[in-house]
């Protein structure tokens, strides 16, 4: 059954607008958990807007569940998932100035910096997962992160979310498959994230059975403002598993 993970950096960023510690984010991350989410993930940007390492750290102490840190794997970037030793990495190709995550990896060109990352990550026995982009990856590509020893790819999901409700939905849903039915017969598991919602969560988790996982954290914490969490994690978890 595909995990829900949640990311709670939109719980930070409320926080860091008062710049005091409310909402707290290791208590509303315990809700989180306690109303069946699976995972928390969080994405610890250099200027700090939104989530920061001493979160991150006292998260690590105290859930109980799956804690997956996403970013650019830039030096200090690498020491503080060293340090705290999540379950699981997930890198992504983002410029420290750009507003949210919005492309996948190039495999071709980094081939030298993504091994040496992904071989220092590994040393600490963290699961590593690239972002990438089904439209732009190929199969060679995906052949090289298998080879260095990535365990997971995590399907960008903005071009399925932007066309969910077009008629190309259909050509683009089968664009994802091809990709996530490549990484499975690799030895790569699949995650996915970016834009997934209430809306159109179901039908993807549907079309791709090798999905593991899913990160999401906009849309979810916009519902949690209408439903609260339990609502809101319980209506995610019924798209996952229907």
């Amino acid at each position: 059954m595909t995990k829900l993970s949640v990311n709670v950096n939109k719980i930070a960023t409320l926080r860091n607008a008062r710049g005091k510690d409310l909402p707290n984010v290791l208590e509303e991350s315990q809700k989180i958990i306690g109303f069946g989410a699976q995972g928390i993930t969080v994405h610890p940007r250099p200027d700090g807007r939104h989530i920061r390492w001493p979160d991150v750290v006292e998260l690590k102490q105290a859930i109980n569940v799956e804690l997956n840190i996403e970013g650019y794997p830039g030096n200090h970037f690498l020491e503080k998932v060293l340090q705290v030793e999540p379950d699981q990495c997930t890198l992504v190709p983002d410029p420290p100035e750009v507003l949210t995550s919005n492309a996948g990896w190039k495999v071709f060109g980094n081939e030298a910096f993504l091994e040496s990352v992904i071989n220092r990550i590994k040393t600490k026995n963290i699961r590593v997962s690239l972002f990438v982009d089904p439209h732009s990856i190929d199969m060679k590509e995906l052949l090289l992160l298998r080879d260095m020893g990535a365990d997971r790819i995590e399907l960008y999901t903005e071009s399925y979310a932007d066309h969910y409700n077009t008629p190309e939905k259909e050509d683009v849903i089968k664009i994802y498959q091809k990709c996530a039915q490549l990484a499975d017969s690799m030895g790569m598991a699949v995650n996915g994230g970016h834009d997934l919602n209430l809306d159109n969560l179901a039908y993807f988790a549907q079309s791709i059975p090798e999905l593991q996982e899913v990160s999401i954290g906009h849309a979810l914490v916009c519902d949690a403002l209408n439903f609260g969490w339990q609502e809101t994690i319980s209506k995610y978890l019924n798209c996952l598993h229907q």
